[in-house]
């Protein structure tokens, strides 16, 4: 049976960050709330001038100037945050990517598990066309209300992803667990822009998700838990995947060492909440910081909340490091334009209507950027 996985992958950040200390400041409350309290440091907040659209692009770009194209067939942009009731975003990466005419173009959304079933999809299609590669692309905007509780745990970013036989990284195995119940934890009507979430209510779905996906692996013939030498958690904070981690050992009666999940929380800590890539931004993490990896088996969970998760592995192969690329992430990390509080007030309640003319300042120094608004169209361009 052919290997089939993640042959490359690429991760994006905003241009501005809003450290969380200063929210806290603001706030009135101890900075360890946030840096403790959630595991987080700092959230990445879009620019006038970019959204999912804008970000997708340049993680795919960034992707494809090392892959190239061929054999892409199908491009799945999976999103919460998508920009349009009918038209695919993912249309509008392959419009600003230029890629081949030939291609299948879709978007798919369940919360924060959109990825796993593009990944999940993906693996289906390469079955079926071993000779044939999906691009799958991940981008979200975390965003709730001011002074609402989840308001430390906002975030953003992209993941983009090759999938094909024989890959470069991590071969997906074929055994997985899936589990769905259908919970009011958390939601975005169509006239809102910001998420309502009930935090209580969520964490429960999430662990009872884990655990009931985790069983249908197991019945299904996945490893045991001993098996597996890595853990990977979908993370809206990473104090999140901790108590994961800490309801499977329970669940499982076994002894989880947690000093296992350290590499995988780096960037999120960094980035905070970017819902459907926040799993594979915390793979890329791993990948980027633990340096014994080959060979390893990593046990993924992925959670979408309303809700439903997916239990599956995936073994590192053993070159991989010849095949990483840590420079664009960690360089854009560092280079983000530091923002004030009442510059991410102005960023979080700006809202573009459909039927007003609106034209973006020019603020992002990523290959493309959001322009704005004309006959109720949104207008996307290459960066000069």
């Amino acid at each position: 049976m052919v290997a089939i996985g993640i042959d490359d992958i690429e991760l994006v950040a905003t241009h501005d960050v809003l450290e969380l200390a200063e929210l806290a400041r603001v706030r009135g409350v101890d900075p360890a709330k946030y840096e403790i309290g959630l595991g987080q440091t700092r959230m990445s907040v879009p620019a006038a001038d970019e959204d999912p659209i804008t970000m997708g692009a340049t993680a795919a770009a960034r992707l494809l100037e090392r892959t190239g194209t061929d054999g892409i067939r199908s491009l799945l942009f999976a999103t919460e945050t998508g920009v349009d009731q009918s038209k695919s975003g993912g249309m509008f990466i392959h419009g600003l990517l230029g890629l081949p005419k030939a291609m299948r173009v879709a978007e798919i959304k369940q919360a924060c598990y959109a990825g796993t079933v593009a990944l999940q999809s993906a693996l289906g299609v390469i079955a079926r066309e071993p000779e044939s590669k999906v691009l799958i692309v991940m981008s979200d905007i975390a965003k709730y209300e001011l002074e609402g509780s989840g308001e430390p745990t906002q975030g953003a970013g992209a993941v983009a992803m090759l999938v094909s036989a024989n890959p470069a990284l991590v071969e997906i195995e074929p055994e997985t667990g899936i589990y769905s119940a259908d919970v009011d934890d958390f939601w975005r009507p169509n006239d809102s822009t910001t998420a309502v979430v009930d935090g209580a209510l969520s964490l429960s779905a999430y662990l009872d998700t884990l655990t009931g996906s985790w069983d249908d692996y197991q019945a299904r013939g996945g490893h045991s838990v001993a098996e597996i030498d890595r853990f990977l958690y979908h993370q809206p904070f990473t104090k999140m995947a901790r108590k994961g981690h800490r309801e499977l050992a329970k669940h499982t009666g076994t002894e989880l060492p947690e000093d296992v999940l350290e590499a995988s929380f780096v960037y999120n800590r960094e980035l905070g909440n970017t819902y459907g890539a926040s799993i594979y931004s915390a793979l890329i993490s791993l990948m980027h910081h633990d340096e014994e990896l080959a060979g390893k088996r990593i046990g993924f969970y992925s959670y979408g909340s309303g809700s439903t998760g997916e239990y599956f592995t995936g073994v590192v192969r053993d070159d991989y490091r010849d095949h990483i690329h840590t420079e664009p992430i960690q360089s854009e990390l560092a280079a983000r334009n530091v923002i004030t509080f009442d510059e991410y007030v102005e960023l979080h309640e700006r809202v573009l209507p459909s039927g007003v003319d609106v034209e973006n300042p020019r603020v992002t120094n990523a290959p493309y950027r959001f322009a704005g608004i004309r006959g109720g169209a949104r207008q996307y361009e290459a960066n000069s």
